[in-house]
């Protein structure tokens, strides 16, 4: 089958692409099947460009003392997990679902680190019994609870400290994380001082230092700015006698939705090892492993939503096309004004106009695109493009609606259904009535 590539664009180095009749298919197989086979709105997944993505930051870390670990948040889908693990990834977990997703999934215990500002005390447990790599404490707080779980267990935990460094990573305010405004990590100023408490309690074990600036970032300097102050830190940690055994330069690399153009793994890995070489040549001791965090770069160009045009509503202010994908599905638009590049899965011979993509949920929020140029006619099957990342694992129920299934097209083209669209038996499952209701 003849296919063509775009050249640019988030299609750009995926396996979506467009065969001689112009059907938007992904490796051959035209998604016009995998909607009338799943139904829709249904998330497709490319296999190939999920890896291919993963390998990207793989061989840029070979032979490194590194570790790329997988992001969960942003799809914790037990079949993309599994592929990953199965290629040797790492895992950045925050919550104990996760962790027992990884580990369902066959994900190593010792490839896994914990994030999160507010681990539960069950959370800690779970995660010290399961011997993960290590715990990232994110408050003194945090350390002494960690501590107290760890000592009840009679166990020690390993932690690394993740630091607040004051980076304006340049995305939105709500994927900042390493600002001091933000809730996330420890100041800068105030982490010596807890690692010098950490250094005292019996229980733990420090193993490294963590940082974490945002999300989708498109440029190499607030990485590297993140590095020279881990790595500043290191060395006062190592004249009061700390060693750090490993450092974890969290993740964050945007990807293409639009137009952005961030910079490639290898030309992020390679700037950041640059770094790192030089601080090595100053400095005595063994090097330090580099972990690092990446999720939406993995994910996020290797799936698309379906949608489906139900009704169009032209009017003399707005033209709203109404499909039956909504803010439950995919959440980013109406929570960050998030924009998703949509387009037609098949040609269409009416004139193009410009249209809202708005969904049935009843909130004026409620919508996918705006002011997009579309030929559009009822019916129409549309795909949202880069929507690998933060959509599924963001969804919910809101109206009643179940959640979307989900679809992996591997190598040959085959689709496996890798979660079935919820029906509504599975949206009152953990309900009830009391008894008294029911007199």
């Amino acid at each position: 089958m003849n296919t063509t590539a775009s050249s640019s664009g988030p299609l750009a180095g995926t396996r979506f692409h467009r065969n001689s009749a112009g059907v938007l298919c992904c490796e051959g197989r035209p998604l016009t099947e995998i909607a009338q086979a799943f139904g829709t709105p249904c998330y497709v997944y490319s296999e190939r460009t999920l890896l291919q993505a993963y390998q990207q930051f793989a061989a840029a870390a070979a032979e490194k003392n590194a570790l790329i670990c997988y992001a969960l948040k942003a799809n914790s889908n037990l079949a993309l997990i599994a592929l990953l693990a199965a290629q040797g990834a790492g895992f950045d977990i925050v919550s104990v679902g996760e962790l027992q997703r990884v580990l369902a999934a066959g994900g190593q215990p010792d490839r896994i680190v914990f994030s999160g500002v507010g681990k539960a005390d069950s959370e800690i447990a779970a995660a010290i019994a399961a011997n993960i790599k290590c715990i990232n404490i994110e408050s003194e707080a945090e350390l002494h609870r960690v501590a107290e779980v760890a000592a009840g267990l009679k166990r020690v935990a390993p932690i690394s400290m993740r630091v607040n460094p004051d980076i304006d990573a340049k995305t939105h305010p709500y994927i900042s994380t390493g600002l001091k405004e933000n809730k996330f990590g420890i100041p800068m100023d105030q982490a010596e001082a807890v690692y010098r408490q950490a250094k005292a309690m019996p229980s733990v074990l420090i193993a490294g230092i963590d940082c974490h600036i945002g999300s989708q970032i498109t440029s190499l300097s607030p990485f590297l700015q993140a590095v020279d102050r881990v790595l500043a830190l290191a060395d006062r940690l190592a004249a009061t006698g700390i060693e750090i055994q490993h450092l974890d330069l969290g993740g964050g690399l945007g990807i293409c939705y639009d137009d952005e153009t961030p910079p490639t793994p290898a030309a992020l890995l390679s700037a950041v090892f640059d770094r790192l070489q030089q601080w090595q040549q100053t400095r005595r001791s063994p090097r330090p492993e580099i972990l690092f965090e990446f999720g939406r770069a993995i994910v996020g160009n290797a799936g698309v939503l379906l949608t489906r045009v139900d009704l169009l509503k032209p009017g003399p202010h707005k033209n709203f096309a109404i499909i039956d994908a909504a803010m439950n599905d995919l959440m980013r638009p109406a929570l960050y004004e998030a924009w998703h590049a949509v387009v037609a899965v098949t040609p269409s011979g009416v004139p193009e106009a410009t249209w809202d993509l708005v969904g049935p949920v009843c909130e004026s929020g409620d919508w996918m695109a705006r002011d997009r140029r579309l030929a559009l006619s009822a019916g129409d099957l549309l795909a949202v493009l880069s929507a690998g990342a933060y959509g599924m694992s963001m969804s919910s129920n809101y109206n009643s609606r179940p959640r979307a299934a989900e679809v992996l097209i591997d190598a040959q083209g085959q689709a496996h259904l890798i979660r079935r669209r919820e029906e509504f038996a599975d949206l009152i499952a953990a309900e009830s009535i009391p008894d008294y209701l029911r007199k």
